[in-house]
């Protein structure tokens, strides 16, 4: 096999040229291991070896380039999965042009997932900085993956025929080996966000009434986004880079004062962008990345000592000298886009990469340093998991009023984000938006942490029950719902029911007309939330009784009694409500 027997237009030559290789050991597991076996090339020295049932890790090792190349039989494919917005869904060519990873962009993981929600072809890069390619090839109907890197390539490639989600979920475990990942617990409580409810229009006031009505629903944690540093209300980011609190004066009474609702509090922070109408444009301006006209700013050049200092002061004194309780670092992911200038003799590294890594390092260290429990919410795409040691809380990218591409975006996080919480895109509505859909925009996101942006004064009162009711069911079950083994169905479909298995407790969301699996003895709670327009709830391979509660939208009980599992007739659950079923 060679990188020259398949057309690519977007990708650079196969390093050095392939030769086969074989993974030294006992066989690979699954015949789909075999098959890898004999597809299996890499460039430079390179070394194979398995590491459990239809596993391989694979190193290759060069003075430049290397490149690990392999093939599996694309039979019964239904899916190419990656933790990038609008990633799954479709199986690409193996001339598309490939993702290119690092640690402001991408993750370096992937699956080919094939019907029944099994893996025939997982794969994760050790290192953050990957160009990796992947598709049909159509002379031979195979799937072909390749990895390259400069210096120094590990992969691990699993054809075990396990479900998707177990594979990513040992591929991520594999990741987090020998890290060290500080998660306080209100990273995993639902949030409040001003974005979408007040965008720029930030005052102390509209603040402290959203913060004191969200705490009576249950969100415990208050994301102050972009307006607070500039009286200007037009958008843009041509204010940003001074990072003063023009908005919220008086600010460190203004954070005390939310902080005293026991309601935590985070700033937002546009951190490559300064902003032209800045003062701290004329200081840094000629450290730029690029120029970024239509916005407004500059990206600013994180390999410059001078550059990370002002940024990692400007952000650490929110939490330092205003009391915050933490920050919403946003668009780190342009300081990856297009390539760079060369490096002026003031830079202290070559690397773009590494000079975000420094930089996110001196912002983490410092705002622990006031406040262990200090939070740091990033976003999507820029998840690597080389990010892990910086942050606290990954978000979906933005989707307003998009609750399908919510769950999709929220569950491909949170397949790859490993012990880091996923949050959610805000979630809003219009003003007349039912209590039923209300409910069914915070299942779309069940398995994450909610945000929430609408202005809480304007809900109804059955609105504010349906936010109430669901975001208590987010908090009683966070241990299923969060930290559970995540089992999402049909990727091609955009996960149309997704389970997650924790302790005794069973939680399933139900987004299209399918049937639940009631089986197993495990369980002594099943939860299942409804989405659906269709209301009966057909349950499958269950035996003995339960205790069978349906609430609607708001939490009302409309249903009990005891239910036969294996003969029982539909169950009807309305839009928007719960059935919950309980074993002695």
């Amino acid at each position: 096999m060679t990188g020259t027997d398949i057309w690519e237009p977007h990708a650079p030559a196969a390093a050095g040229g392939l030769r086969p290789l074989h993974a030294e050991g006992p066989d690979l597991g699954a015949d789909l291991g075999a098959d890898l076996g004999a597809s299996l090339a890499a460039s430079g020295a390179a070394t194979a070896r398995p590491v459990a049932d239809g596993v391989v890790e694979v190193t290759a090792r060069d003075a430049g380039p290397v490149r690990i190349e392999w093939r599996v039989p694309c039979v019964d494919a239904t899916a190419f999965w990656t933790p990038e917005p609008r990633g799954t869904g479709w199986l690409p060519a193996a001339w598309s042009a490939p993702r290119r990873t690092g640690l402001a962009a991408g993750a370096p993981i992937a699956a080919l997932v094939g019907t029944g929600d099994v893996a025939l072809c997982a794969f994760a890069a050790g290192r953050p900085d990957v160009l990796a390619g992947a598709g049909v090839v159509e002379e031979t109907g195979e799937f072909r993956f390749w990895a390259q890197a400069d210096g120094e390539l590990t992969v691990r490639i699993d054809t075990s025929g396990r479900h998707f989600a177990r594979c990513l979920a040992d591929l991520a475990a594999w990741w987090g080996e020998g890290r060290t990942v500080d998660i306080p617990d209100a990273a995993r409580r639902p949030a409040y966000s001003t974005w979408y409810s007040m965008h720029q229009d930030v005052t102390p006031e509209r603040v402290e009434a959203q913060a004191a009505l969200g705490k009576a629903l249950g969100l415990d944690v208050i994301i102050v986004d972009d307006g607070w540093m500039t009286a200007d209300r037009t958008r843009g980011y041509a204010h940003c880079g001074d990072w003063e609190p023009v908005s919220l004066p008086d600010t460190a009474a203004h954070v005390a004062r939310v902080n005293g609702l026991g309601v935590r509090y985070l700033l937002w922070y546009a951190l490559p962008f300064i902003g032209k109408d800045s003062a701290a444009f004329g200081k840094l301006g000629r450290h730029a990345l690029a120029d970024a006209a239509h916005l407004g700013a500059v990206v600013a050049d994180p390999r410059y000592p001078e550059v990370r200092d002002f940024l990692t002061d400007r952000l650490a004194r929110a939490v330092e000298e205003w009391g915050t309780d933490g920050l919403k670092v946003d668009f780190v992911d342009w300081f990856s886009r297009g390539p760079a200038p060369a490096a002026g003799p003031e830079a202290d590294c070559a690397s773009v990469d590494e000079g975000v890594r420094r930089l996110l390092a001196a912002i983490r260290h410092r705002i622990t340093a006031a406040d262990p429990q200090a939070m740091v919410e990033y976003r999507q795409p820029y998840v690597s998991p080389a990010l892990w040691p910086y942050v606290t809380m990954i978000r979906a990218t933005d989707c307003p009023l998009g609750p399908q591409e919510n769950r999709q975006r929220t569950i491909d996080l949170r397949l790859a984000a490993g012990p880091v919480p996923v949050h959610s895109d805000m979630l809003m509505w219009h003003p007349a938006e039912p209590p039923e859909q209300i409910a069914c925009h915070l299942i779309n996101v069940l398995f994450s942490v909610p945000q929430v942006s609408v202005d809480l004064a304007a809900q109804s009162p059955a609105q504010r029950e349906a936010i109430a009711f669901w975001l208590g069911v987010f908090r009683t079950h966070l241990d299923t719902l969060q930290l559970g083994e995540l089992r999402p169905s049909r990727p091609d479909l955009g996960y149309p029911l997704v389970t997650a298995l924790g302790g005794d407790t069973v939680a399933v969301a139900r987004y299209a007309a399918l049937p639940v699996d009631a089986s197993g003895d495990g369980w002594r709670t099943l939860l299942v939330a409804n989405a659906d327009a269709d209301p009966d709830v057909r349950l499958t391979g269950g035996s003995g009784t339960a205790v069978a509660t349906v609430r609607d939208a708001r939490g009302r009980i409309v249903r009990e009694g005891e239910v036969e599992l294996g003969l029982a007739a539909p169950i009807p659950v309305p839009r928007g409500g719960l059935l919950t079923l309980r074993r002695a």
